[in-house]
């Protein structure tokens, strides 16, 4: 059986779809859920649901009996994760899973002090906890969503750019749709086992190749815009962006201007068995709409 958690999120979803695309029957697959409410359609593709809570020790070691592969996607409460994550993969060693994949992120080092802080070292401390868990294990770092640009590009770029201190450093963005696909690819295949994978794109994309992308979608000249990082909190400020929302965007964007994300190699083409979705065709979903 394979158990997949955070089944109700948009990458659970994806992966769950993935194995059904792969072969995999419903029956054998099983989703991991915080509310029950929540997951009627997957009751409906004759998926079996159990109700677990990373917070929750004793619903893991519960969910996760008789599991043979576990596909352990990272929680989002980034300020309790690491302790989440432990409660998990200890629940993974009372329940005696053989095998488990884990969604991390990629990042160029581990250096002791990140730029993403909290954010990066959970993830880090998280794949320290499963290769000292005795649990047979692939660690999946994936690149950044493309699905979070528009974030980065702001609501008014058409007007006036793309205004962000991110530098000229590039970022191996590449679909959720295609990491959570490369998950199924690992889960449902032999040959995985203790490797660590960049589920990254092959190319570093700049913010000038985002800007010039877009200006090519959207036949408009669309700038990119490389201000101080006083201009641009000044920017948010004046348009009463609250302070905490321009810490969390200042911590990615500051990682991204260091080149934090850049990567040498990417595993995804590998693991897809054809190269990832390229600039044009990820925009293309996003923003033609």
């Amino acid at each position: 059986m394979i158990l997949v958690t955070g089944a109700t999120g948009l990458y659970g979803k994806a992966a769950i779809q993935h194995l059904l695309k792969k072969g995999v029957k419903p029956e054998d697959i099983t989703a991991l859920v915080r509310d029950e409410a929540k997951s009627t359609d997957l009751r409906e593709l004759g998926i079996g649901i159990r109700v677990g809570n990373y917070d929750d020790i004793q619903s893991l070691k519960k969910a996760f009996t008789g599991v043979d592969k576990l596909l352990f996607v990272s929680g989002s409460e980034v300020e309790r994760r690491t302790e989440q994550h432990k409660n998990v993969v200890d629940a993974a060693v009372h329940a005696a899973v053989p095998y488990l994949v884990y969604t991390s992120f990629y990042r160029k080092s581990d250096e002791e002090v990140s730029p993403i802080g909290v954010i990066g070292q959970s993830h880090i401390d998280t794949e320290n906890f499963i290769r000292n868990s005795g649990i047979a294990y692939t660690i999946l770092q994936n690149a950044l969503y493309a699905e979070i640009l528009p974030m980065f590009t702001g609501e008014h770029f058409l007007e006036s750019g793309i205004f962000l201190p991110a530098g000229s450093c590039g970022v191996p963005v590449a679909e959720r749709n295609e990491m959570a696909e490369a998950a199924a690819a690992v889960i449902t295949s032999s040959g995985h086992e203790n490797k660590l994978y960049r589920t990254v794109n092959t190319v570093n994309f700049t913010f000038f190749d985002i800007a010039d992308s877009l200006s090519k979608l959207l036949n408009t000249t669309i700038t990119y815009k490389n201000p101080t990082t006083e201009s641009f909190i000044a920017v948010l400020q004046s348009n009463g962006l609250p302070q905490a929302a321009i810490d969390g965007i200042l911590l990615w964007v500051n990682a991204i201007r260091d080149g934090y994300f850049e990567s040498d190699s990417s595993d995804l083409e590998l693991l897809l068995g054809r190269k990832p979705a390229g600039l044009d065709s990820m925009l293309t979903k996003l923003y033609s709409k």
